[in-house]
């Protein structure tokens, strides 16, 4: 154990369970309910309202060997190829194997994807996809639907929600197994303030960590809660360099901040071409694929050819879609940029990359078990080995399922005995909280230093401006906490102090992996160093937080994940 911990007062309450699920998408509402079937007492715990995560932004859809001719082994292939040399073939193998009946499972609970007039599920193809495999709902509404669904199943079935609710910190007993968690409840609901759901299982599906960016596709709960959670408890995270930006994210503005529209992939799978301003398609020749190339490749085409004209965007060209394709297919996309004044009909569409989706997170096996005895992970939060160096377009939903279930029924098997968690107090010296208006420094210095383009110059910058905001913020505390009449005034725990410090952790330790991995691979763009390593780079970067509070990375020997366990 680290004995790291956020500053936060005492849990004020608290309730028992078998098993907590910590996030309400795709991933945690299906472990949820799964565990609940098998008979566990299940608490879902979720920072917004049960609807409110990731999952319900999606617009393309899951990616599943449903079609006719499509199989579990070309689905593989092209998940390899996106990857870039790092997946774990084993567990892409889980993925698309166990992939197709997971679809079929989640109709069953209630999904309605489109059909064909024939009625079978209609498929699209994506970017990296050789065939068509994505099914989708309501056009570009697929995440919708599938919250919608499974959220309905959750109140069908009464399981105990407790929404508003930012987690804090895993609880762990004498033998450092976890225990729970602490969280905070927001003002509303059953509780408030902050208390604790005491589990000998706790799950996480907290999502990703877009906002330590400026510009994500991310809502802005996705602060990297369920990373930071778990690398003060002691796991490994792996692979965190690796962050996905989305090549066709709606420009509004180079001052533009916070949550931007995302323009589908699917818009491209259904012909749409890239531009720039001369009306000139850069990126037929750069790949095979062209516009449908894996995203590290069109969001680095875009971004060079912005670069070339000195532009700040460029264009997605669907005009030919005509008005009756727009409003049927793609209803969502076309109201979102007709709400900020472009008709996608009549006009090409101006985008730029941005931050989407994080590919690495908390170390797993295959039935989702962190490095941590009793702590689990699926969805973004979690790292699987699937998604390699570059998540292929729509398998985050399918992993999110497959796994979800797989660490349901891990549950079920091992059935941990409830313990009592340690005192708070023996978890040592909590962490000093940063200024809330640190956030927009993090999000600046990390778009600046660790976007889609790269160097060492750029991650020592922008690690020294991390450093310094955790110097800081720890400077601040002492002075505050001291007799000397400095005047400094300690920061007040509340969500947005605890969310600074989930995003400064990450950030951090994102940047410490981003200066190690001195190559190009997959998302990870390295202007210094713009070829791939194979000899060398080949490996996962394992990272921890030490005691003292500082990154530590480590390179595997092989391109396969060491077990979680020493005893595997």
């Amino acid at each position: 154990m680290t004995g790291i911990r956020l500053t936060a007062p005492a849990p004020g309450w608290a309730i028992d369970a078998d098993v907590v699920v910590v996030g309400s998408g795709v991933a945690g509402l299906t472990a949820a309910l799964r565990c609940a079937a098998a008979g566990l007492d299940t608490v879902v715990v979720t920072k917004a309202r049960l609807d409110d995560g990731s999952t319900r932004w999606a617009q393309g859809g899951i990616a599943a060997a449903l079609g006719e001719g499509d199989t579990p082994e070309q689905h593989l292939d092209d998940t390899l190829v996106a990857g870039a040399g790092l997946c774990d073939e084993e567990a892409v193998r889980t993925l698309v194997t166990e992939g197709p009946d997971a679809v079929r499972r989640l109709i069953d609970t209630g999904a309605h994807f489109d059909t064909t007039d024939g009625g079978d599920i209609a498929l699209t193809r994506e970017g990296g996809h050789h065939r068509r495999r994505i099914a989708h709902a309501g056009g570009d509404a697929t995440g919708a639907e599938i919250s919608r669904a499974l959220v309905a199943a959750v109140r069908e079935a009464a399981l105990h929600t407790i929404e508003n609710a930012l987690v804090l910190d895993l609880l762990t007993d004498a033998e450092g197994r976890t225990a729970g968690v602490s969280l905070h409840v927001m003002g509303e609901g059953q509780h408030d303030g902050v208390g604790a759901v005491r589990a000998p299982s706790v799950v996480l599906a907290t999502g990703g960590m877009g906002q330590v960016f400026s510009a994500t596709t991310n809502p802005s709960v996705s602060t990297g809660d369920g990373v930071a959670l778990a690398l003060r408890a002691g796991a490994e995270v792996s692979d965190l360099e690796f962050v996905q930006f989305h090549p066709t994210v709606l420009f509004l503005g180079a001052d533009s901040e916070g949550q931007q529209p995302l323009v589908s992939e699917a818009v491209r799978g259904e012909g749409a071409h890239l531009a720039d301003a001369d009306g000139v398609r850069f990126m037929t020749g750069q790949h095979e694929l062209a516009e449908l190339a894996p995203r590290d490749i069109v969001a680095k085409g875009i971004t060079r050819r912005m670069h070339e004209k000195g532009a700040e965007h460029m264009y997605l060209d669907a005009r030919h879609f005509g008005a009756a394709m727009w409003e049927q297919r793609f209803p969502t996309i076309l109201a979102a940029c007709r709400s900020h004044g472009i008709d996608p009909v009549t006009e090409p569409v101006p985008v730029a990359p941005a931050a989407h989706y994080a590919s690495g997170g908390v170390r797993t096996d295959l039935r989702g078990r962190t490095t941590v005895p009793g702590l689990y992970a699926c969805g973004e939060v979690a790292c699987t080995g699937v998604h390699g160096a570059n998540r292929l377009a729509s398998n985050s939903l399918l992993e999110g399922l497959v796994f979800a279930e797989r660490i349901a029924a891990d549950i079920a098997e091992t059935r941990p005995p409830r313990t009592e968690p340690a005192a708070v107090a023996d978890a040592g010296e909590p962490v000093a909280l940063p200024a809330p208006e640190a956030r927009t420094a993090i999000q600046r210095a990390m778009t600046r230093g660790a976007g889609v383009l790269r160097s060492a110059d750029s991650l020592a910058a922008a690690a020294a401006e991390l450093e310094a905001l955790h110097r800081e913020a720890a400077a601040d505390a002492e002075e505050a906490g001291g007799s000397g009449g400095s005047g400094a005034k300690a920061v007040v725990p509340g969500v947005d102090a605890w969310e600074v410090a989930n995003l400064l952790l990450v950030s951090r330790v994102l940047v410490a992996a981003a200066r190690d991995r001195e190559e190009t691979r997959g998302c990870h763009w390295r202007e210094d160093r713009p070829d791939r390593d194979d000899v060398h780079g080949r490996r996962h970067l394992v990272v921890r937080i030490a005691p003292d509070r500082t990154p530590v990375v480590h390179r595997t020997e092989t391109a396969a994940f060491p077990p979680v366990r020493p005893s595997d």
